[in-house]
C-alpha cells in the first residue's frame, strides 16, 4: 500500500486529524456541515492519520464510514489505542492488539497506511519489553485476522474479522519520547523488525532521531518553537522538503542526529522510500497550511504523489 501500480514510491503529506474548530470557516468552507470536513480534507490531501482509535476502540461502522468517505487512491495511517502504549505500556499486550484489530481496520481495505505506535514521554527502552511488543505486531491483514480472532468476549457484536481479499500489508511506525531510545540497541531492534522510527519534530522536546529503521519513512512535524500550536516558516519547510527529497531517493539528509549506524539502514526498495509526513500543529490554522506549502515546495504531481519532473 502507499505506491504506484508500477512500484514506484511515493510522498505523502497530510495533518494530524481532521476535526478542530479553528479550521472552521478558514480551512473548511463557511456552512460546511461537520459530517463532511472528512470528505473536503481527504481532497485536499492524500493522507490523514487517524486519531480517534487512539482515545478508544472505534466500531466497525465508524470504519466503513471513514472509508466511505474519502477517494480511491486515498490512505489513512492509523493512531494505535493508547491503553496498549500508556496503560499497558507495551506489558502483556496480546488481548488488547487483537481487539484493536478486531475492532474494524479491515473495512479501510486498501486505505490502511502504517500505523502509528505513540509511546509516552514517561516510559523509558527497555529492551525486553520492546522485543515482545514488536514481534507481536502482524505485517499483513491475514496475520492481523489471525491475532483478532483471539480478541476478548467484550467485543463481540462489535467486531469485523474478516480480512480484506486479496492480503494487505501492514506497516508500523514507533514515535518514542524518552532520551533512552537514541540507543544502537533500540535501532537493531527495529531494523530488525521493519518498525519505522518516527522522526519527530517536538520544538526540542522529546528526541529527534534520523534513523532509517524500514523500507518507508515516518515524520510527525508538531511544531517547530511550540508544540502543536507554532507554525514552520518557509525557510523551515525548505529544509524539511530537501530531507525528506533525501530519503524518498534511498539517500541520508544531512545534519539529523542518529542513534545507530547510517550504513546498517535498510536499503531502499528500487522504486525509492515512501514518506509519510504528517502536521500536528493543530490547535491553530498551522497544519493544513504548513501541509500545502510543503506539497508544493515538494512539487508532489497529484497523479503520482512523486516529485514532478523539472
Amino acid at each position: 500500500m502507499g505506491t504506484t501500480a508500477a512500484g514506484a514510491a511515493q510522498i505523502r503529506i497530510g495533518v494530524s486529524g481532521w476535526r478542530y474548530a479553528p479550521w472552521r470557516g478558514v480551512f473548511y468552507p463557511e456552512g460546511l456541515a461537520q459530517a463532511r470536513e472528512l470528505a473536503f480534507a481527504a481532497r485536499q490531501f492524500p493522507v490523514l492519520e487517524l486519531n480517534g482509535s487512539f482515545y478508544s476502540l472505534q466500531r466497525p461502522h465508524s470504519w466503513d464510514a471513514w472509508a466511505q468517505a474519502t477517494p480511491p487512491g486515498f490512505v489513512f495511517t492509523v493512531k494505535a489505542p493508547r491503553f496498549i502504549t500508556h496503560m499497558l505500556r507495551l506489558r502483556e499486550p496480546r488481548a488488547a492488539v487483537a481487539n484493536f484489530f478486531a475492532s474494524g481496520l479491515f473495512a479501510l481495505g486498501p486505505k490502511l497506511g502504517p500505523i502509528l505506535w505513540q509511546l509516552p514521554p514517561t516510559l523509558p527502552f527497555d529492551a525486553g519489553t520492546l522485543e515482545g511488543f514488536l514481534r507481536l505486531l502482524p505485517h499483513d491483514t491475514a496475520q492481523a485476522a489471525a491475532l483478532a480472532r483471539e480478541r476478548e468476549p467484550r467485543m463481540r457484536g462489535r467486531e469485523r474479522l474478516e480480512p480484506p481479499a486479496p492480503p494487505c500489508r501492514i506497516r508500523h511506525a514507533l514515535e518514542v519520547r524518552h532520551a533512552s531510545f537514541a540507543t544502537p540497541e533500540c535501532i537493531a531492534q527495529l531494523r530488525r523488525h521493519g518498525v519505522a522510527l518516527v522522526v519527530a519534530d517536538t520544538a526540542g522536546r522529546w528526541p529527534e532521531l534520523g534513523d532509517v529503521t524500514a523500507d518507508f519513512v515516518y515524520l510527525r512535524l508538531h511544531g517547530a518553537q511550540q508544540l502543536y500550536a507554532s507554525g514552520y516558516s518557509e525557510a523551515q519547510i525548505e529544509r524539511w522538503a530537501g530531507r525528506i527529497r533525501a530519503w524518498h531517493r534511498g539517500a541520508a539528509p544531512r545534519g539529523m542526529a542518529l542513534a545507530g549506524p547510517a550504513a546498517r539502514a535498510p536499503a531502499a526498495p528500487p522504486g525509492g522510500r515512501d514518506v509519510f509526513c504528517f502536521f500536528d500543529n493543530t490547535e491553530k490554522l498551522h497544519a493544513p497550511e504548513n501541509a500545502l506549502h510543503l506539497a508544493r515546495a515538494l512539487r508532489l504531481d497529484p497523479a503520482t504523489l512523486r516529485p514532478a519532473a523539472r
